[in-house]
């Protein structure tokens, strides 16, 4: 399957110019042959945004996940994107994968905030694997910080996922997570890993770019630059599952003495 990174981060404040963003980043994506579209965190209505979180955020299968649903159908490929979610009083950093179909296949929830800002602006989520089947894949959500806690990504191995899909806002002066710590997290676990950011300066924000697709042997297949670009990468399920049987990490793991990271 063939994947398409959108480093950007949009028009902070306006989900109706986001949501053209994302269309026409799904025609060009699409016109390269890829079955899946990953835009950054909080990509519908900017991150940096302070109170206007709460003012923007949407339910999950809101009139903003309908507008995705129906360019994800016109475009014929599968997008996930992040917005904030809201569920009655409640806003959550979230995640959501739809469908070619426009079917809202997964929706996940932040784990782990990071900084005063996130946690003055949203609850942390409690379901730490969220997945979905695509493209022959399993493909599991995760935003930003979560793939920095390395229990989170084992737990997404050991449930199988072979695609891990991470929207993110990685800020200066954090870039050896994008450079070094993602193509580590994919070898470890056997999968490959999606990293897909904002970029430039936003509000206090400095974010850093440099999105990646890395594979199951820790080589990145995609590496984007400091600018805003869409770049693509292939990610094959007959690797994931050969790089699983030449490679003893899972297999060799003995729970019974980890009783101690709990």
């Amino acid at each position: 399957m063939r994947i398409a990174l959108l480093q950007s981060s949009g028009r902070p404040g306006s989900v109706v110019e986001n949501l053209k963003v994302l269309d026409e980043a799904a025609g060009r994506a699409a016109a390269a042959g890829a079955g899946l579209l990953v835009a950054p965190e909080m990509f519908l209505t900017g991150y940096a945004i302070g109170d206007d979180i709460a003012h923007l955020a949407e339910p999950a299968d809101g009139d903003s996940a309908d507008a995705v649903a129906d360019l994800a159908g016109r475009h014929g490929l599968a997008v996930a994107y992040g917005y904030p979610e809201r569920d009655g009083e409640t806003v959550y950093n979230s995640a959501q994968l739809i469908s070619a179909d426009g079917d809202r296949l997964a929706n996940y929830r932040k784990t782990h905030l990071f900084g005063c800002f996130e946690r003055d602006h949203f609850t942390p989520g409690d379901q730490p694997v969220v997945q979905a089947e695509l493209g022959g894949l399993t493909v599991g959500l995760m935003i930003c910080y979560d793939v920095e806690f390395p229990e989170n990504v084992r737990a997404h191995a050991l449930a199988g996922t072979g695609l891990l899909v991470v929207p993110t806002a990685q800020m200066h002066p954090f870039q050896f997570v994008a450079e070094s710590m993602i193509p580590v997290r994919a070898f470890e676990n056997q999968m490959y890993v999606a990293y897909v950011n904002r970029v430039g300066r936003e509000g206090e924000f400095e974010f850093v770019g440099l999105s990646t697709l890395a594979g199951p042997d820790g080589v990145a297949r995609a590496r984007a630059g400091r600018e805003e670009e869409l770049v693509f990468a292939d990610a094959d399920p007959a690797f994931v599952a050969a790089s699983r049987e030449a490679n003893p990490y899972l297999k060799d793991r003995r729970p019974g003495l980890y009783g101690s990271l709990v």
